[in-house]
């Protein structure tokens, strides 16, 4: 059994050298996932000098711990949407994920990016008698908004009620970044950290460990922002773990998710079956290997056994839309995507380069990171509690554990993965102290 993603195996990627010298840019973009890699790809076009620099390899964080899903059957996401925002919003957010579906599937066709790009029907589910109406209003909701649903069964899931949709899709996700990249001549540095950032005069002063990048403009695509000030993250978000495995078992093409948590997420790819399963608040996730155990036995029961395990979090924000845009003179942000990173990330950097580029965008107001939502000082007061509770259960479970560097949350040992995962904001380090995933922008001491 593998302890990673079955994306990064059996793929050989592109090898970028870490930065060696000291950069002028118009745009610097921090983070090398969907958020980063999409943005280089618009802003390359333009006549502006863009870099980008990843603090590990590209890829192989969130973007390649994903399950590698195109849909708009979100769950109950759009139904979150609809309760803080209203229809028209909600309505809105749907077209933004169709569109950015076309978008990603049109860039595969025209520049050729072989990512398994496969076509597939999308099911959502429930097998609980008391959401069959919800999931019924969600479907008359698509239906009124031009959409058309089917209903149907598959064989892995037993529900009460589902109905599918079409024009739907699946790829592999770190394929997908690297088929970017292949034609761009701007310049991508791997193994490049942003320790400080400051500003001088109509510049961002960017300090790496060796070296000064100044930039006119800052994108930062690092999935979870390592600042605290001007956004207050913390306050406007929390943090989900899933789990997540492959195993070998040829089903015909499929996506599928049940309607609420806990959430099951599958799909093909292949002769495998990919299964997300046990999503909870990181601040609960306080013994990975005993989750792990639970999926392996939901897996042993549906006749599988697992080739690969790994773990992914995503940002769920107050009012279900993203935060994308821009966060103060010229720096740009895009997180936030509530588990549907594909799709809203690489809108995100569509998005992003058009304010750049000073270029019209329709979804610009929608995903305003100033916005305010009818719940916001309900989810603010649970965003503070679940900070206190991950602070809390680090220092119970990991008494005598490194801190981690990004705010000083005591970290936990992920005996299946072989990491040191912090349970406040999901910074993630290796065996040797090398941070891996963000928010904490330094290595263990």
């Amino acid at each position: 059994m593998k302890n990673y993603s079955i994306w990064k195996d059996n793929y050989k990627t592109i090898n970028f050298e870490s930065l060696k010298s000291d950069k002028t840019v118009d745009v610097l973009i921090i983070g090398g996932g969907i958020t980063g890699v999409s943005s280089l790809y618009f802003l390359s076009k333009s006549d502006l000098n863009v870099m980008l620099v990843e603090q590990n390899k590209i890829g192989l964080s969130t973007t390649g711990n994903s399950t590698g899903k195109l849909t708009y059957l979100q769950n109950d996401l759009i139904d979150k949407i609809r309760n803080n925002c209203g229809e028209d919003v909600a309505g809105k957010y749907l077209d933004s994920q169709i569109d950015a579906i076309n978008l990603i599937v049109n860039t595969i066709k025209d520049e050729k990016i072989d990512c398994d790009l496969e076509r597939v029907y999308s099911y959502i589910y429930t097998n609980n008698e008391n959401e069959v109406e919800l999931v019924k209003d969600l479907e008359r909701f698509l239906n009124d908004n031009n959409i058309n649903t089917y209903e149907d069964r598959i064989s892995l899931v037993d529900s009460k009620y589902m109905f599918k949709v079409s024009n739907t899709y699946l790829i592999n996700p770190i394929k997908l970044l690297f088929g970017l990249l292949k034609n761009i001549k701007s310049s991508v540095y791997e193994n490049t950290c942003i320790k400080k950032i400051t500003r001088e005069n109509d510049f961002y002063i960017c300090y790496t460990p060796k070296n000064i990048i100044k930039a006119k403009n800052i994108v930062i695509a690092s999935h979870y922002p390592y600042f605290l000030i001007p956004f207050m993250f913390p306050l406007n978000s929390n943090i989900e773990k899933s789990f997540l495995s492959a195993s070998k078992k040829y089903t015909n093409p499929f996506s599928s998710i049940n309607y609420t948590n806990p959430f099951v997420s599958m799909r093909n790819y292949k002769d495998y079956t990919i299964y997300l399963s046990y999503t909870n608040k990181l601040c609960k996730c306080l013994d990975d290997k005993k989750t792990f155990n639970f999926l392996i036995k939901d897996l042993n029961r549906l006749g599988m056994c697992p080739d690969y395990l790994w773990s992914n979090i995503d940002i769920m924000t107050n009012d279900g839309l993203p935060y994308i845009g821009k966060i103060k003179e010229n720096m740009y942000i895009g997180t936030g995507y509530n588990t549907w990173g594909l799709t809203n990330g690489f809108l995100a950097g569509k998005i992003i380069s058009d304010i750049i580029l000073n270029e019209n965008n329709k979804y610009i107001s929608l995903f305003n990171i100033k916005r305010k939502s009818i719940n916001d000082f309900k989810e603010i007061t649970n965003n503070v509690k679940d900070n206190i509770v991950g602070y809390i259960n680090g220092f119970k479970k990991g008494l005598n554990n490194p801190k981690c560097p990004h705010l000083g949350c005591k970290m936990l040992y992920n005996e299946v993965e072989k990491t040191w995962d912090c349970p406040c904001h999901g910074s993630r380090f290796s065996n040797d102290g090398k941070c891996i995933s963000a928010p904490s922008n330094k290595n263990i001491n």
